[in-house]
């Protein structure tokens, strides 16, 4: 068979199976269709990174300079307060906030009584509907120095006022907070499907041979969602730097500014209300780098240690 015959065959090939799961094709495509347009597309903006981007130029006929956006943005005395910010709100979340929900599903895992299980994650769910807009305004409400509940709460309870929402040292912790009692609930359902999964003539099997509830939740509970565990810490890897614009712009005041200031609200600040788009995108991009590093590098370190990663 010459090559020529060969690729015709593999073309009727590839047609007949077109044909054959053409209706499959036509669910694919609104999202094949909505990744290209809103995903990939706007790629072609990241060049602007390199120019110094004039909007009534466009892309194509605005200036190119090169590396000049990131060696400003290194040589910036705000850069290691920035990059400090950030990577200490990242830490926490990796810390405090990605544990949370697998605790939260094996606690849940353990209850028999359904209606309760069902009761409980009905409210843990439900945050993760609020708007941060409405969070940041309950936060003040409760807060407030003018008649706050927790605001006098703490004051009778320490015998001294302590204004949370304007002390540099409580705005990480209030973030925090902020992020768990929102979101952990939410994140409690990939854990709790993977959960669904296990035997469970394991645990019969281990309750016959003594095991206690610990003992079987570290031998049995644990590894089996462990690969989902490994998964989900790898995707999060790859947006370390992203902490959160919204929330950080509504809990950020004159006062606690030194310490919220993050990447993705100086992306704003010089960006958007400064006019300064290709300097702004070069920051963005700088995230995005970082992000890829490290999915890339717990990929490759969970693949050595015998684990499945993402490829």
């Amino acid at each position: 068979m010459t090559k020529a015959e060969a690729k015709q065959k593999a073309r009727k090939r590839w047609l007949a199976q077109l044909k054959r799961n053409k209706w499959l094709y036509v669910l694919l495509a609104p999202g094949l269709l909505y990744f290209l347009i809103f995903k990939y597309a706007p790629m072609w903006g990241v060049v602007i990174a390199f120019q110094d981007y004039q909007p009534f130029l466009g892309i194509r006929d605005s200036q190119w300079v090169g590396f000049d956006n990131f060696t400003t943005f290194f040589q910036n005395p705000d850069f290691f307060r920035l990059l400090r910010n950030t990577l200490i709100l990242a830490v926490y979340d990796l810390i405090f906030f990605f544990p949370a929900p697998i605790l939260v599903a094996l606690l849940l895992n353990e209850v028999t009584k359904s209606w309760f299980k069902r009761t409980i994650q009905t409210l843990v769910y439900v945050p993760h509907f609020v708007s941060m807009v409405i969070i940041a305004s309950i936060t003040y409400v409760f807060l407030t120095p003018n008649g706050g509940v927790l605001y006098e709460l703490i004051a009778q309870v320490t015998g001294r006022p302590v204004d949370v929402l304007s002390n540099p040292d409580a705005f990480r912790p209030l973030i925090i907070i902020q992020m768990l009692w929102k979101e952990v609930g939410w994140g409690t359902i990939i854990f709790l499907a993977a959960l669904a999964g296990v035997d469970m003539e394991q645990y019969e099997a281990a309750i016959v041979d003594g095991a206690g509830r610990m003992r079987r939740i570290w031998h049995i509970t644990l590894p089996a969602i462990r690969n989902t565990i490994i998964i989900l810490l790898i995707l999060r890897l790859g947006n370390f730097m992203d902490t959160g614009f919204e929330q950080i712009y509504l809990m950020t005041n004159s006062l606690n500014r030194d310490v919220a200031d993050v990447f993705d609200t100086y992306v704003y600040q010089v960006g958007i209300t400064q006019g300064a788009f290709s300097y702004s995108t070069a920051v963005g991009l700088f995230k995005s780098l970082i992000g890829i590093v490290l999915i890339l590098g717990a990929n490759k370190l969970a693949k050595k240690f015998g684990h499945s990663g993402i490829y």
